[in-house]
């Protein structure tokens, strides 16, 4: 879907915080706001060398940095002045660390969430989109339990305000840090053990950009307490080994299976079942109205199917490879 016409209109000349901001979806939204024009993009994020490396890849007087955590309740208000729309991608995100320090990701995923969404009810700020994950979705580690009770505070009708609150869900992205098609090349390139969970694991494939779209595409068409997921085609452990090592032309030097960590899934689910009974659906994206509206007066016919990484297209190992070899964040690791 092609959104360039609206995002040129919807972005130009506005001001737009990212929280948590350095990320990898972080500095590629901010690459797409500064191209199209934006009046300021704010980061708010608490780690002053990634803000300084983020600071030299893009040298513009529109780039605003500001040093901070999501866990100050106090420092928001400021943050917010000024600013048209937020999306809110600050949070802890990795499944393992969770589930050894649970109250952390509380701390930053729900109270975090929850400082910004009061800050929202007295702030001017238009719309904001709340990242969220398919690990949301029937969580069994602790990063997805809180990533699901931030849903639930923005699909509540708890925060009263003038500001449209959304939410968006996706599932892997492709060459984001700490994420397995980054590992699979650093221990490829360096004659290392590779170590798998197992092999019948899925995970859904979408790229940066795609994310991007999708959180835009949020902003433009949601009410409030929206959820919206982008449709994404999803790839096995050994497709994806199989296609890192076409990319790089190097068999992997020994793999060990490990078995599935504390927390994992072999299938990731990005919506259930219900959530899909209530959605509008277009070729590319699901949209599930918030609690305080809904689609229609009419009783929505029930889909009993849910949309998950087993059940959606799954691309084959030479439909990855040719993905990968045109993906930026990949070719910068090779």
């Amino acid at each position: 879907m092609n959104l360039d016409s609206e995002n040129n209109e919807f972005i130009r000349g506005s001001s737009f915080l990212v929280t948590g901001g350095t990320g990898s979806f972080g500095k590629t939204m901010v690459k797409k706001l500064l191209e199209k024009g934006a009046a300021k993009v704010r980061i708010f994020s608490r780690d002053e060398s990634k803000q300084f490396n983020l600071r030299s890849e893009f040298d513009s007087r529109n780039l605003e940095l500001i040093l901070g955590d999501i866990r100050d309740s106090e420092v928001l208000p400021n943050v917010l002045k000024n600013i048209d729309y937020i999306f809110h991608a600050a949070a802890l995100k990795h499944v393992p660390p969770s589930e050894h320090n649970p109250l952390e990701f509380v701390r930053t995923n729900v109270l975090g969430s929850n400082n910004l969404l009061r800050a929202l009810v007295d702030s001017k700020v238009k719309s904001a989109v709340f990242l969220s994950t398919d690990k949301a979705v029937y969580p069994i580690n602790a990063m997805g339990m809180t990533k699901a009770l931030m849903e639930k505070m923005v699909r509540s009708t708890s925060y009263t305000g003038n500001t449209i609150s959304s939410i968006t869900r996706y599932g892997n992205v492709i060459g984001s840090r700490g994420s397995v098609i980054p590992y699979f090349i650093n221990q490829i390139k360096n004659n290392k053990d590779i170590l798998i969970t197992d092999w019948r694991m899925t995970r859904f494939m979408m790229s940066l950009d795609e994310s991007v779209d999708l959180v835009l595409y949020a902003m433009l068409k949601a009410n409030n307490g929206d959820l919206f997921v982008r449709k994404a085609p999803s790839a096995n452990l050994k497709t994806i080994l199989r296609s890192v090592e076409n990319l790089l032309g190097i068999k992997s030097n020994n793999i060990i299976e490990s078995g599935i960590r504390p927390g994992e899934k072999i299938h990731e689910t990005l919506l259930n079942s219900e959530e899909r009974t209530f959605a509008k659906e277009t070729n590319e994206f699901f949209q599930v109205k918030g609690i305080a509206s809904s689609l229609d007066n009419k009783i929505p016919k029930r889909i009993d199917t849910e949309f998950t990484s087993e059940n959606t297209i799954r691309l084959e190992v030479d439909e990855l490879t040719k993905i990968l070899s045109t993906n930026p964040e990949v070719k910068s690791l090779l």
